[in-house]
């Protein structure tokens, strides 16, 4: 099969046989931030972005992502740029071992992208379908509040 969908910007031309999911083609591309955790849906840790919506990449077809925007933990920011849920997670000691970190990343920035001012509770949703087994959660939560606060100050 083939298909064009748009990833991190950038029109790609997509080939693949029509079992494979998702996470398989991206990871074949060069996407290796769309980490390979347990293939059923339970870690978070190939979580993307597709159409402003967090999902795991296991549990999709690559054939879904025709004519989608997806959105990789590579197209977020840059080492002498990074997006500022990135720059929060370092500061904040939220990255240990880094496993689960892009996808935590990125299931953070499409709760941001739609609300500044989250609650707690609505933070922990956002990152429910998330696991890591370093932090505990709790400085990861702390990096998301630092992070939406600065993005509200940017705003201004």
């Amino acid at each position: 099969m083939e298909i064009t969908c748009k990833i991190n910007n950038v029109e790609k031309r997509l080939v693949f046989e029509p079992h494979e999911r998702l996470l398989d083609v991206l990871r074949r591309e060069g996407y290796y931030g769309v980490k390979d955790g347990c293939r059923t849906g339970d870690c978070g840790a190939c979580t993307i972005i597709v159409d402003g919506r967090a999902v795991k990449s296991c549990l999709m077809f690559a054939a879904q992502a025709k004519d989608k925007e997806i959105l990789t933990i590579e197209g977020i920011g840059t080492e002498e740029n990074p997006h500022p849920l990135q720059q929060a997670f370092v500061e904040t000691g939220a990255v240990q071992c880094g496993f689960c970190t892009p996808g935590m990343i990125l299931s953070a920035k499409a709760l941001l992208d739609k609300n500044l001012k989250p609650t707690e509770d609505e933070i922990r949703e956002a990152i429910d379908g998330n696991l890591c087994r370093c932090t505990g959660y709790v400085k990861i939560i702390e990096a998301i509040k630092l992070a939406a606060e600065r993005m509200r100050r940017r705003k201004k």
